[in-house]
Formats: structure tokens, sequence, C-alpha cells
């Protein structure tokens, strides 16, 4: 199936999902997240600001900040079609970019190193079981999981998991993938 056709596909699907349920359903992943070792034993998590219709990662970043872990979001460099990560103390360090997404602002937050981030919340369109994703098309968490160290998890809806997904020879898994159906562990 082309990717175009089944990120319009899964768009769709998840805004079907009434307001109500789509906090169940992002509560519901969160705390299934908390219990996991990966989460307990990180002290840095890489995590994107969603956007509805995506898993809300406020209630997260906040829920981070609480267990006293230091929170980085990416920063994406268009020109060079890279990504980095940088600290992010409080909401208001945000700016709207393109698109409406959020991101750090560059003179208030502070680098993080890759090989400091122990675990990456990585987003996506589409998942397989297998832990393959398809993202929104740029390539930039696929060009960033080329050399990085730290664990791995994706948080969907039910929804986006789909049989298959065109698989490239750059495309990484990802180790687990929480839903609010359950979890599929791939390492």
């Amino acid at each position: 199936m082309e990717k175009q056709k089944l990120r319009k596909e899964i768009r769709a699907k998840l805004k079907q999902i009434p307001k109500p349920l789509y906090e169940h359903y992002s509560y519901t992943i969160a705390q299934e997240l908390y219990k996991d070792p990966l989460w307990q034993a990180a002290s840095v998590i890489g995590i994107t600001i969603s956007i509805a219709p995506e898993v809300d990662t406020y209630q997260i970043i906040r829920t981070a900040w609480a267990e006293g872990k230091r929170v980085a979001v990416p920063k994406c460099h268009d020109k060079e079609r890279t990504m980095d990560f940088r600290y992010l103390q409080r909401f208001n360090q945000l700016e709207s970019v393109y698109f409406g997404l959020l991101e750090p602002i560059e003179t208030e937050t502070e680098l993080a190193a890759k090989a400091e981030i122990d675990l990456l919340l990585v987003p996506g369109i589409a998942f397989t079981q297998q832990g393959y994703r398809m993202g929104v098309g740029g390539g930039y968490y696929d060009r960033f999981l080329e050399d990085f160290k730290g664990g791995t998890i994706s948080l969907a809806f039910a929804q986006q998991i789909v049989p298959e997904i065109p698989v490239e020879e750059h495309d990484l898994p990802v180790g687990k993938i929480i839903t609010n159906d359950g979890r599929y562990s791939l390492s």
C-alpha cells in the first residue's frame, strides 16, 4: 500500500476518535508507559510535543518532571533535514514553528547530547507489530535513530497498528510499542 494513502487512512481513523475516548486512551497508554522498565530506569526522556490526534504527550512530560527526569524535545533543522534534542523545563520554552508544531526555543534551552537520552519515545503515523513505523515523511527520526544507543518505545492508538507498511533499507524498528489495547515488545 502506498505510504501517502496509508497515512491518509490512519489520520482519518484517528480523527474519528471522540475527545473523551482520545483522553482515556492517551491516559491508558501513559499509565502503561510508566510501568515499563525502560521508563523507570531512564533519567533523560526524548519526546515530541504532541498534536492531536497523536497520543497526548503533555501528561507524560509533566509526569517525567514530577519524577525528576529530564525531558528533551526535538528541534528540526529543515535545510539539513536533521534534528537534535533540547532540554525543556517549562512549556513556555516552546514556540510554534511550521504546521502548528511546537519546538524548543534555542536561546532558552540547552542542547541534549544524543548519548544522554536514555529513552526515546518515537512518534509515527502507522506501526506494525514487528516495530516498524511510518512517520510523517521527513525522515528525521530515521536519521536520528541510525546511531542512537538508548531504548526506543512508540506510543500509538490501536487504530495505528497495521499488518504491514512499506519498509525500506534504512528503516529501523523500535524496541516496544504501547497501545491502548496492550503492548508489543520486540527486543
